[in-house]
């Protein structure tokens, strides 16, 4: 497994950057938003990489951040939703507001993705939340620490979902965001929860 790739960025296209590294140039299909963040041909770049392997198929794909690629993850684990459409989403919206739409169930902000319908943006929603609830039930039941309050269909809860998507664990996320006032809305919760786990790297 290729876990990052680092180098020039000796090319790059629409969904494209070949990063060449020991003589090698590696093609990374990425997101606009990494695209426009790696700057210029000759730029140093480091992409952290997910491989892609299929009967027919292999495919290399780099992101700038832990935080898109961990959302690209979830969205290829959706039934029916393949690396391409997975790009396109997160090319339109940011690791954050997809958290934030999968958190709150906001399927309507995913449609706004050129081939995404409101059947297939249905369904991304529901099978992730569905996937955080049950990890959300796992760490409850199996901790000394009582989460149960803060897991629910709360604030709390919708917050603490947003940072698991974006690649916080359970726990680490509960800690963060159950530390945080309650009047606080899903997302300054969401924004406080990334500061948070910034201050500590």
């Amino acid at each position: 497994m290729i876990y990052s790739v680092k180098g020039e960025l000796i090319h790059k296209d629409l969904s494209l950057a070949v990063i060449e590294c020991g003589g090698v140039g590696y093609a990374c299909r990425t997101t606009y938003s990494t695209l426009s963040q790696i700057g210029s041909v000759g730029n140093n770049v480091t992409l952290l990489t997910y491989l892609y392997v299929r009967e027919d198929n292999v495919e290399l794909f780099g992101f700038l951040t832990s935080q898109e690629l961990n959302c690209f993850k979830m969205l290829i684990s959706v039934s029916g939703v393949g690396p391409k459409v997975a790009l396109a989403i997160l090319s339109d919206i940011s690791p954050e507001k997809f958290a934030m739409t999968i958190a709150t169930g906001d399927a309507k902000a995913i449609t706004r993705t050129k081939g995404v319908g409101p059947k297939l943006a249905q369904r991304i929603v529901l099978e992730l939340k569905d996937k955080i609830a049950k990890e959300q039930q796992v760490i409850a039941t199996g901790s000394s620490i009582d989460f149960q309050p803060v897991l629910g269909g709360s604030n709390y809860g919708e917050a603490i979902s947003a940072l698991v998507v974006l690649g916080y664990s359970q726990a680490e996320a509960t800690t963060v965001i159950s530390a945080l006032a309650s009047d606080l809305t899903v997302e300054e919760m969401i924004k406080a929860g990334l500061k948070a786990f910034a201050t500590k790297i």
